[in-house]
């Protein structure tokens, strides 16, 4: 069936939370019953990568970019565009009829080359024909019938492609130690135990383009000489699980998982494991133990799982978007994918844009693009006006990078040298109004929640370096603290099991590093320049604009808001009709958003 327009409505996790799902099937429902169902096409896809602006809905051919729409919009949008032919401009995201508004001229999207992210947004992702459609499958036919393992393995070195996990390590090199490793079972892992916070670039891959990490997974089983492939995935992305479920079964229906893959005589298959959420699984060794059935903990490398892996066999870890690269290399070819990108790091990398920048989402950008590009074009800038503080990359095993370091061009050796990392991709911006005390606690409690407690280093290096931490934000910190935590974070970095103990003190020495004074302030001074660590906060009442209403004292949950006598006056100065007892006064903030007359300031 030819049809006129295609409406794509956004069906990622944060889009279906405000309501996507109802968006689609208004649309459906209204395409009946204004008679021009037979006109339209409505595909519910993966994520557009706009979080800020969604839920998003867009209509081709026109190119219409619909943002915040809502479902009472359906009715609208079917009606106008699709009925009468003119778009409904209150939805449009520039307000305004631009002829061919296509999504590469917003903003958002100029600076962007979404090769991991390329079908996100743009297909059916329950639909194996779409996928299809855009040359799926072509790179595992491709290296099926015209290529032989020693050729794949060249390909993927030749490209640079390095491994996008965090750790950096060239897959091809990864793959050939797979390749040459003994014994006649080997196993192929995909890593999607996705746990930094504020990330969730593998989860939105998954739910855009599931049919892309299958392809990749059987091409490395064919050029590995691997027949079973793992899908290590948290329970937390039932929409991913789901959808990825979905794929599997189509391509089993299609002869393209499973035995004799394409008549060629090639078997894979592929299972899903549901992780807990330990954030420690995203460690390569621990995630195959709990694949395994076991505890997840790491193990001393050598050997490595290339080696030796799950149950003893060799066994190839990729995360989520380093598959996801595989099948566009495979077809475009080395040299295609090596041009983009720096020296040090080819190709492309999304990045999840959070914290207080305008326009959040998922960035996908060349490596080699400047952090000002992203937070300051793609991003839009800081919210409110506000001062850029810093922006944190890699989690909760990064560090701070500040205004000095926003050009330099990001890629995996630039973030390290800047004491930093690329990490999975989680990218959080601060402003003025944020503590680097609070944030560096924040962090060190989450690696103290999420450490497994086998080595001691990391064990017991969080638990201190916390309780430090939290010491120093309630106004009880010695300056000795600022060594002992850069004495224990080194400790730490040379003598942790894993990953997760070796970088957990990296955002707390990071801003010791660039924003020591501020430590001092919350040590000598007990203050907190940015108001977010609640005990060294102060209310106090403005006497020229309190008009003794009693509002603040009405919605005071301690009744620490007292009387003063009227006019009365100490040491020369009148005072206001209210007055904060301080020993009492929880911090809370009642008093100053319930004061209609700005008459509260917060010191």
């Amino acid at each position: 069936m030819a049809f006129n327009h295609f409406i794509l409505v956004c069906g990622g996790t944060g889009c279906e939370s405000s309501n996507s799902d109802q968006i689609y099937a208004n649309l459906i429902a209204e395409a009946k019953k204004q008679n021009v169902d037979k006109e339209v096409q409505i595909v519910k896809t993966g994520c557009f990568g706009f979080c800020e602006k969604g839920p998003i809905v867009k209509v081709l051919p026109e190119d219409s970019f619909y943002v915040e729409v809502k479902p009472e919009d359906a009715k609208d949008i079917i009606a106008e565009q699709i009925v009468k032919g003119r778009e409904v401009t209150r939805l449009l995201y520039n307000k305004q009829k631009k002829s061919n508004l296509e999504i590469e001229d917003i903003e958002f999207y100029q600076k962007q080359l979404r090769i991991v992210l390329r079908n996100c947004g743009v297909i059916n992702p329950e639909n194996i024909n779409e996928y299809i459609a855009r040359d799926g499958y072509l790179a595992l036919e491709k290296v099926l019938f015209e290529m032989k393992p020693e050729e794949v393995i060249e390909e993927l070195k030749a490209s640079g492609l390095r491994g996008r996990g965090g750790a950096g390590f060239p897959t091809g090199l990864k793959w050939e130690a797979g390749m040459k490793a003994t014994g006649d079972i080997k196993y192929v892992v995909c890593n999607a135990d996705e746990g930094d916070p504020g990330a969730y670039m593998d989860r939105s891959t998954i739910e855009g383009d599931p049919h892309s990490i299958i392809e990749a997974m059987i091409i490395c089983g064919k050029a590995i000489g691997a027949h079973k492939g793992f899908v290590y995935i948290r329970a937390e992305y039932p929409l991913a699980i789901e959808r990825l479920k979905i794929a599997m079964e189509q391509a089993r229906e299609n002869g393209l998982l499973g035995k004799d893959i394409l008549g060629s005589g090639f078997d894979f298959d592929i299972e899903i494991r549901l992780g807990a959420g330990a954030f420690v699984c995203g460690e390569e060794t621990a995630l195959l133990r709990s694949i395994e059935g076991l505890r997840g903990m790491p193990t001393p490398k050598p050997p490595f799982p290339a080696q030796s892996g799950l149950w003893g066999k060799p066994t190839v870890i990729n995360n989520v978007e380093t598959w996801a690269n595989i099948p566009v290399i495979i077809n475009k070819g080395a040299a295609w994918f090596s041009k983009i990108g720096t020296d040090d790091s080819k190709g492309t990398k999304v990045f999840a844009l959070t914290g207080k920048v305008k326009n959040s989402g998922l960035v996908e950008v060349p490596m080699g693009t400047t952090l000002r590009e992203i937070i300051f074009e793609i991003g839009g800038g800081i919210k409110n006006g506000k001062k850029f503080k810093g922006v944190q990359t890699g989690g909760p095993s990064g560090g701070i990078i500040t205004e000095e370091n926003l050009d330099t061009p990001i890629d995996f050796g630039a973030l390290t040298r800047l004491g930093s990392m690329m990490g999975s991709g989680g990218m959080i911006v601060m402003d003025e109004d944020d503590c680097v005390v609070d944030v560096s606690k924040f962090y060190m409690e989450f690696c103290v929640d999420e450490s497994c407690g086998k080595c001691s280093p990391c064990r017991i290096g969080t638990r201190q370096m916390y309780t430090i931490l939290d010491k120093i934000s309630k106004g009880n910190g010695e300056m000795e603290d600022l060594q002992k935590l850069k004495d224990i974070g080194f400790a730490m970095q040379k003598a942790s099991l894993c990953a997760l103990g070796q970088s957990a003190p990296n955002p707390t020495l990071s801003t010791i590093r660039k924003f020591e004074q501020e430590y001092i302030d919350h040590i000598q001074n007990k203050k907190c320049i940015a108001g977010k660590c609640k005990n060294l906060l102060q209310f106090i009442i403005d006497e020229n604009k309190c008009i003794g209403c009693g509002l603040c004292a009405k919605n005071c949950p301690a009744n620490a808001i007292v009387n003063n006598p009227k006019n009365e006056v100490k040491e020369g100065k009148k005072l206001a009709w209210k007055t904060i007892d301080q020993s009492k006064c929880l911090k809370c903030g009642a008093c100053m958003t319930n004061c209609k007359f700005s008459a509260i300031i917060k010191k």
